[in-house]
């Protein structure tokens, strides 16, 4: 069963907010190459939302390292983490 991260950052600046988005639409392909998918969004103005699917807590593990040293951005005023069971992963 997939597993997900839902991670939740805001900034102290639009600027940073706005910078971090680009470098993570670039960037986290290649940096996280175990995930099954990847979703960001930028729901306000300094607030950034990353979705990561996962084939197993394992993989998950793995991809550690790499959001670790994404997470050490000093623009960043408070992060918030979510994991769970994946129940519905629906396309059209």
């Amino acid at each position: 069963m997939s597993v997900a991260r839902i991670t939740i950052v805001k900034f102290k600046s639009q600027e940073a907010a706005d910078k971090a988005a680009e470098s993570y639409t670039t960037n986290a392909p290649s940096e996280f190459p175990e995930a099954e998918q990847l979703i960001g969004l930028q729901s306000d103005d300094n607030t950034l939302l990353a979705v990561s699917l996962y084939e197993n807590q394992e993989a998950m593990e793995r991809a550690d390292a790499a959001r670790d040293k994404r997470m050490s951005n000093p623009e960043i005023a408070s992060i918030d983490t979510f994991v769970g069971a994946v129940r519905l992963n629906h396309s059209s």
